[in-house]
Order: C-alpha cells, then sequence, then structure tokens
C-alpha cells in the first residue's frame, strides 16, 4: 500500500470516529510539532486565522522542534479533516 492509500485511509477512519463519538460543532484539539521555525509556526497559526483558536506552542528541551497545540471549535469531521490537510503541506510537520 502506498503512502496516498494509506493517507485517504487514515481520514476515511477518523472521520467516522469523529461522526460516531462527537455531537457537532464540538472543540477539537490539534497536536503537532514541527521543526524550530517561526515561519512554519506562522504558516500553521495562519491556517486557523478566524476561527477563535487557543494556540500554544513549546519549544522541545534542545530547542530543535517547537510543538503546538491548538484547540479550537470545529462544525463538522469533515472541518477537522480539510484543517489536517491543509497543515500536511507545511513542510517538516509532524501531526499527533
Amino acid at each position: 500500500m502506498n503512502t496516498e492509500q494509506d493517507t485517504a485511509a487514515f481520514y476515511k477512519r477518523l472521520k467516522k470516529s469523529l461522526k460516531k463519538d462527537t455531537t457537532w460543532p464540538a472543540g477539537y484539539l490539534y497536536k503537532f510539532i514541527v521543526p524550530a521555525s517561526n515561519e512554519k509556526i506562522a504558516e500553521i497559526e495562519a491556517i486557523f486565522d478566524g476561527t477563535n483558536a487557543e494556540i500554544k506552542t513549546r519549544d522541545s528541551s534542545k530547542g530543535t522542534y517547537t510543538s503546538l497545540s491548538i484547540k479550537v471549535t470545529m462544525k463538522s469531521p469533515d472541518a477537522v479533516i480539510e484543517k489536517y490537510k491543509k497543515v500536511s503541506k507545511v513542510e517538516g510537520v509532524i501531526s499527533l
């Protein structure tokens, strides 16, 4: 199986789980790790502009990575997945 199929399967499972376990709209917590770079952090923050998201950052002990916790109210499972897809285009990002 290739990564494109893996990614599609992941999003399908996530959507099913979110539909089953959550009443929408609902709060959702995103967690990402990026190489410590103000530009990369700004790219991710820009994806959540206008959403009233609460964004917290924390540098790793060696300062090479930054974790972002983003708490935001989302309208639907599709909206959650849409943000994941946008963030995945930021180079070096890891979604948790």
